[in-house]
């Protein structure tokens, strides 16, 4: 499946092809019906396979996932060598066909392709997939890989088939041939790999009766997934875009990834000598995709389709199915691209998607627009002469002169001045105070109170030494009573978690209060404050790096001038201690003062105990004088890629539009998890720290007085 354009390594395989095969088997999963009481290496359950296409998104055939019961499946994968595998609960988004009348059992018409969204976020690998217009189908050999039932047990295999050809002709029923080895039960869904470009290219979708070999699917038949009917706000309004910017940004985000010895997929094709397009090494392609992916996607198939002929004129013949996101339309480029021409061609081409129409726009657009110039100017800088760097400047000019998409300075401000007004006006809220224990450390002391818009607090009821591990089914009685007492239809009141900064990692959020019952983050905004700052070491414990801490009523006005700024002007995230996928300390807390007012700090990895003070470095962020910050409770591989929480982070602070909409949104986020709705899976186990310096914790006077 080559074009020639990227011969492999000679001799047969070797080191590069054995790291491939790991790449492409550490991607591919198998597919179990769903229901209690089904062991997860069950060989009667099993359904097939499949294979990761994008965090939280399993590719696999439409016949496999309509083999099972309902529209739900288990889906089972490996976290790595030695690791054993995990299962989680998947929902079929959509099939392809997805015709009445097909039947459950048998044969399935083309392109026979399914999507599996996970139920719940986790960690896995994800397989590469080409960008190129359609599989080539000249002899060649590809690689596949899948689970079947061996001996009784399931076993994951892979091998190697010749491609022989086509089945169908040139409408949507169109499959490769292949021969050359037995395809077993069971691989069906399976990835089909070119072992020269070192990408996935195709599913396998069935095996002959007799003999050697069946037929697999192009993966570009995915473009026919249907388009959304109405407008197109948001990248996940559209699954084919959700899917492939995941996808791509997934890949970028690894291959920048510093901490980490496992080889990427743009490591392999390295080594594999590919070269994509001609003009692109590997690691350059992925970064330009992923790149491009952080840009909301083409405003239509049509626009997409105009943007290309305006680069190539008519020596572009359309694809089928048509480009439909950038990644397509690089693709294609590839494909028309003569050699002399090919750099100029891709950087014209990025250059065009940097300031085309866009569908909707983000907070981080233009980061994106910039970071995608950054990469287009580093890349122009080898051009010879200086017409072409100059032409593309005077590009990067103009668009920088159009007017900002978007609402106007005066609309974002009613807007915001609505949502303060009608969103956060003082109302009647649950406090929750936690009390570690020095002397046994697994058990606290527990306060549930009533605080009024005036902020007086009024004591419900008070616990003694419970264990931590049973507080959520202690205090839900009270808890329920105490939101009974001041929930409003439609309006539930806020929960305050106080909790001493060892437990600040504690998950409230999940817990339930009854049996089926959602989460309480699901159910209603969940905020924390850190109710011991005044016991903390001294300057001889682990603060001491912080400098001299400044006087009482200096920290407490710093407060409240960066309070009053995020409620009144909007904010902008600062990721404080991870630096693209590098665990790096929390900054001391007198250089996050130097910080500017707008700054919300976020940490990425909150207990990933790196460092000696990493205990106390969210006491360090309000000793910066920062009463709102964001984390996320760090369950992940030092190697887990990050990006994605990142990027999205940054999104929520800057468009929330002031401070004051943070628990709204951080809620709303909580009840798109329990929900499973994989545009929300970056924020697992997020949690917000929103401290009113205007109102101190009862017995405090003065909340969070420097030691």
């Amino acid at each position: 499946m080559t074009d020639g354009h990227a011969p492999g390594a000679p001799g047969g395989p070797g080191n590069a092809h054995r790291a491939l095969r790991d790449l492409v088997m550490a991607a591919t999963v198998r597919i179990h019906r769903a229901g209690p009481g089904y062991a997860q290496d069950e060989p009667g359950t099993f359904l097939g396979s499949g294979f990761f296409i994008a965090p939280n998104w399993v590719l696999t055939c439409a016949h496999v996932v309509r083999s099972g019961e309902g529209n739900e499946v288990r889906v089972v994968y490996e976290r790595g060598p030695g690791r054993g595998t995990s299962a989680v609960t998947g929902e079929v988004a959509t099939v392809l066909p997805d015709r009445a009348g097909i039947p459950a059992r048998g044969t399935w018409p083309s392109p026979d392709l399914a999507l599996v969204r996970l139920r719940e976020p986790v960690d896995h690998d994800c397989a590469y997939v080409t960008e190129r217009p359609a599989a080539y189908y000249e002899e060649a050999v590809v690689l596949y890989s899948g689970w079947s039932v061996v001996g009784g047990e399931l076993r994951r295999l892979s091998g190697t088939c010749t491609v022989q050809g086509t089945l169908g002709g040139w409408s949507d029923d169109e499959q490769i041939r292949l021969g050359g080895d037995v395809l077993p039960p069971g691989v069906s869904g399976g990835p089909v790999v070119d072992p020269v470009r070192g990408e996935v290219v195709g599913v396998l979708k069935s095996r002959t009766d007799r003999g050697l070999g069946g037929t697999c699917t192009g993966v570009e038949r995915l473009r026919s997934l249907p388009v959304p009917a109405g407008e197109t706000t948001a990248e996940h309004d559209d699954p084919y875009h959700a899917v492939f910017h995941a996808h791509d940004r997934y890949h970028r985000d690894r291959q920048r990834h510093p901490d980490t010895d496992r080889n990427t997929w743009a490591d392999v094709q390295n080594q594999l000598g590919a070269r994509p397009g001609r003009v692109l090494s590997p690691e350059e392609r992925t970064q330009l995709l992923g790149r491009l992916a952080d840009l909301p996607p083409p405003v239509s198939t049509r626009a997409l389709l105009g943007l290309l002929e305006s680069l190539t004129g008519d020596r572009t013949a359309i694809p089928h199915p048509a480009p439909r996101g950038w990644r397509d339309g690089l693709g294609t480029l590839y494909e028309s691209a003569r050699h002399d021409a090919a750099l100029d061609l891709v950087l014209d081409y990025a250059m065009r998607a940097m300031s085309a129409e866009r569908p909707f726009v983000t907070p981080g657009t233009r980061a994106a627009e910039r970071a995608l110039w950054e990469w287009v100017r580093q890349t122009a800088e080898g051009r010879p002469g200086p017409a072409y760097r100059r032409r593309l400047g005077q590009q990067w000019i103009e668009r920088l002169q159009l007017a900002p998409r978007g609402p106007s300075p005066a609309e974002a401000e009613a807007a915001h001045a609505t949502a303060h007004s009608a969103g956060r006006a003082p109302r009647l809220f649950v406090l929750l105070e936690l009390e570690q224990l020095g002397w046994e450390p697994g058990r606290c002391d527990w306060h549930v109170s009533l605080g009024r818009p005036t902020g007086e607090v009024v004591r419900l009821r008070d616990g003694e030494r419970t264990p931590l591990d049973e507080l959520a089914p202690v205090l839900a009685p009270h808890l329920t009573e105490a939101f009974r007492q001041c929930d409003e239809p439609g309006r539930p009141a806020d929960l305050q978690v106080a909790l001493p900064h060892l437990l600040l990692g504690l998950d409230v959020d999940a817990w339930r209060l009854g049996p089926g019952e959602a989460p309480l983050g699901a159910h209603r905004p969940v905020v924390v404050r850190c109710a011991d700052r005044e016991q903390l070491p001294g300057p001889a414990g682990p603060a001491a790096r912080d400098g001299e801490p400044l006087p009482a009523d200096e920290e407490r006005h710093e407060r409240e001038a960066r309070w009053r700024w995020i409620h009144a002007h909007g904010a902008q995230a600062e990721i404080l201690d991870c630096e693209d996928g590098l665990r790096v300390p929390v900054p001391t807390a007198e250089s996050l003062r130097g910080l500017p007012h707008k700054t919300i700090p976020v940490l990425c990895r909150y207990g990933d105990h790196r460092f000696e003070d990493d205990p106390v470095a969210v006491v360090r962020i309000v000793h910066g004088g920062y009463g709102v910050a964001l984390w996320r409770r760090w369950r992940g591989q030092s190697e887990a890629v990050c990006g994605e929480f990142h990027r999205r982070a940054g999104d929520t602070v800057a468009g929330a539009g002031g401070a004051d909409r943070l628990p709204e949104l951080v809620h709303a986020l909580r009840a798109g998890l329990s929900e499973g709705r994989p545009e929300t899976y970056w924020a697992h186990g997020i949690a917000l720290f929103y401290d009113d310096p205007r109102r101190p914790l009862p017995g405090t006077g003065d909340l969070l007085e420097a030691p």
